[in-house]
């Protein structure tokens, strides 16, 4: 009986002391980065928004409305992304999800990008959808589907994904993310479309081409679908 006290009081313990540094780890960041500061005047909040008084919120602060709405396909990508983000909706801010309608022309495509701070889950309401995700280094395993309206897809947090809509008819999505501030980081606009331009000699060298190709790249505009 004594040993069956002291086994229950050690597993106690060390879940105790397990939990403890599961909660002691730095929370996932809502922004790209923030530098500390000991000037409070010019200092944020970290999620980057202040918070209004309960007493003071109404129901608008938690509606939006306008998903009905399809997004303007006509771009060079054939997409757009609807966000509905804490910028959006402010009743979102604290609560880590979010919402997003993407419309798709004719073999319009969501290009490959990530979403640093969320996980995002998306179902198809009309048409037809390729898509898929990279894994991380170094395996880059590549995940497809083919998608159909009432489909549901995944993309884990972080991994560089895409959607493209390889039919002849208009295709729409929607996408929940797991933040209220996901972020969005398309790899071709980062890479060749930065300001100031990453420098021609390290993407000739990443890339392994020519620098020629590299001052093409980056002398294009990269359409930015959001």
């Amino acid at each position: 009986m004594i040993m069956t006290r002291i086994h229950f009081l050690v597993a106690t313990a060390t879940l105790a002391f397990v939990f403890s540094l599961a909660y002691a780890s730095d929370p996932s960041p809502l922004q790209d980065f923030c530098v500390a500061i000991d000037e409070p005047k010019a200092a944020v909040f970290v999620n980057g928004k202040f918070c209004k008084d309960p007493k003071l919120a109404t129901a608008n602060d938690f509606f939006f409305s306008g998903l009905n709405i399809p997004g303007n396909t006509s771009n060079p990508v054939g997409s757009y992304v609807t966000p509905v983000n804490v910028a959006q909706l402010a009743g979102l801010n604290t609560l880590g999800i979010s919402l997003a309608r993407i419309d798709f022309a004719p073999y319009g495509l969501n290009p490959p990008h990530t979403h640093p701070r969320a996980t995002e889950i998306l179902v198809v309401l009309e048409g037809t959808l390729y898509v898929g995700f990279v894994t991380s280094n170094p395996d880059n395993k590549l995940f497809t589907k083919v998608l159909y309206p009432g489909d549901v897809f995944v993309f884990p947090e972080g991994l560089i994904h895409f959607q493209f809509n390889g039919g002849k008819s208009n295709a729409v999505a929607f996408a929940s993310l797991s933040s209220q501030n996901p972020g969005v980081i398309t790899i071709a606009n980062a890479v060749f479309g930065s300001k100031p331009p990453i420098s021609a000699d390290v993407l000739t060298k990443a890339f392994q081409v020519d620098k020629k190709v590299i001052d093409d790249l980056q002398a294009q505009f990269w359409w930015d679908n959001n």
